[in-house]
């Protein structure tokens, strides 16, 4: 592990400085989009460049760290997932699809239980395949859509995505969180699933009550549909409950919207298949940049022991209580505190898990409880954080600001609730036969 360094979490405070900060005081003057008048790709150049200037050793020693954070396969298989849902959106709106998805929506569900049954569809989507990334990439567009039918507030529908995306990806059996924390923790899956269940279900419940009271109750617009138009996206969600891969997920379902584009667009072209794809891939360009410096930025802190510090804090902190409760809530918070650093609940799950193996052991916390907490606690940090990647891909799509959105996916906030309560009252999973 690194020597223990404070200043390097410098850059990432002068980073959230400066774009929260930048938001919070055009806002404050009144200037529309003012989260996006300084936007984060170019906030976050300043604290690359500090965080360059912090670090030891030559400067090519300093970028080449910085450039192994950017090509660390996290970094790039998510950037290949924007790509493609980014063309996937595009092409499918272009045919008609999310037209044509939406009022098969508002045919079928109730105008009163729009928004839980849009978070219900994103909870079992994610559950099955596993990501909640390729879950918002196929559910944000279609969400999207039905608030331009509906009166339904766009942010809360699509926090409503986020959320249900969130659900499934925390329980999901297959998700790489599931794997990091029950691997580095030692425990079974299925033990950490009824664990993780027994913490996010009321969660969920509660969102869903909330929803069902937010939800529209007046007349929702509606015309004819093409079914076939739907095809793409119903073959998305098949592929991802079945447990295909993301990524061939998302690229089957360019070409299917591509064959159906040919079949129902009057004079549908290859060159018209080409510029939608790429359009897709112009318009996921700001948060591929962001994913990427993000990554670099992260690599740099974790190498001048800004992650070591936050460790050397929590070790600190339990050494001087040693009730259950203490090492329960230091898990919480090493994760916690690693995910605000990299932006990703797999990788902080993965830096801490010997961190938190070792609390564990020391202060009687069961495996499959840490296992639990590690998943959960990353879990409510991804949704909260507007330079995640879930919450980046989400308000893309939409058009809205990361910044703002966070404030709407109230699941991560209900679910940060009941884990706390969970570490207070010893329930459930404190048993450690």
């Amino acid at each position: 592990m690194n020597t223990s360094n404070p200043l390097a979490l410098l850059p990432l405070a002068l980073f959230l400085a400066l774009f929260i900060g930048s938001g919070l005081y055009y806002q404050a003057q009144g200037t529309e989009f003012a989260f996006y008048q300084i936007s984060a790709p170019v906030a976050i150049l300043p604290a690359v460049a500090l965080s360059l200037l912090l670090a030891k050793g030559s400067l090519n020693e300093r970028l080449e760290h910085f450039i192994r954070g950017i090509g660390d396969s996290t970094i790039i298989t998510m950037v290949v997932v924007f790509l493609l849902a980014g063309a996937f959106a595009s092409v499918v709106k272009a045919i008609g699809g999310v037209d044509a998805t939406v009022n098969l929506g508002l045919s079928i569900i109730p105008e009163w239980l729009l928004l839980p049954g849009i978070f219900a569809i994103a909870a079992f989507i994610a559950t099955s395949m596993g990501t909640s990334m390729g879950t918002i990439a196929a559910v944000a567009p279609v969400a999207v859509g039905i608030t331009e039918a509906s009166e339904l507030p766009l942010l809360l529908t699509v926090g409503a995505v986020v959320g249900g995306a969130m659900f499934g990806d925390n329980l999901s059996i297959i998700s790489d969180t599931t794997i990091a924390a029950t691997r580095t923790q030692g425990c079974e899956m299925r033990d950490k699933f009824k664990l993780n269940l027994m913490i996010a279900l009321p969660a969920a419940i509660l969102t869903m009550i909330l929803l069902a009271f937010q939800s529209n109750t007046g007349e929702v617009s509606q015309t004819d549909y093409e079914l076939i138009k739907v095809l793409p996206y119903l073959t998305v969600l098949v592929l991802a409950v079945a447990g295909v891969n993301v990524m061939l997920v998302l690229l089957s379902g360019i070409l299917l919207a591509g064959g159906v584009g040919f079949i129902s667009v009057a004079d549908y072209s290859v060159a018209q298949l080409s510029k939608q794809i790429y359009d897709g891939y112009t318009g996921m360009q700001e948060i591929m940049i962001l994913s990427m410096l993000i990554g670099g930025l992260g690599a740099l802190i974790k190498h001048q022991g800004g992650l070591s510090f936050i460790a050397a804090c929590i070790e600190k902190l339990t050494r001087s209580n040693n009730g259950r409760r203490a090492g329960e809530l230091s898990i919480a918070a090493s994760v916690s505190a690693t995910n605000l650093c990299t932006a990703n609940n797999t990788v902080s799950i993965v830096i801490t898990g010997s961190l938190a193996k070792d609390i564990a052991e020391r202060y009687g916390v069961n495996p499959k409880r840490s296992a639990s907490l590690l998943d959960i606690f990353s879990c409510v940090v991804q949704g909260m954080i507007p330079w995640g990647a879930q919450i980046l891909l989400a308000s893309s799509i939409a058009g809205v600001s990361p910044l703002e959105l966070v404030t709407s996916v109230q699941y991560c906030w209900f679910l940060g609730l009941a884990a706390l309560i969970s570490i207070m009252i010893g329930r459930p999973g404190y048993n450690t036969q």
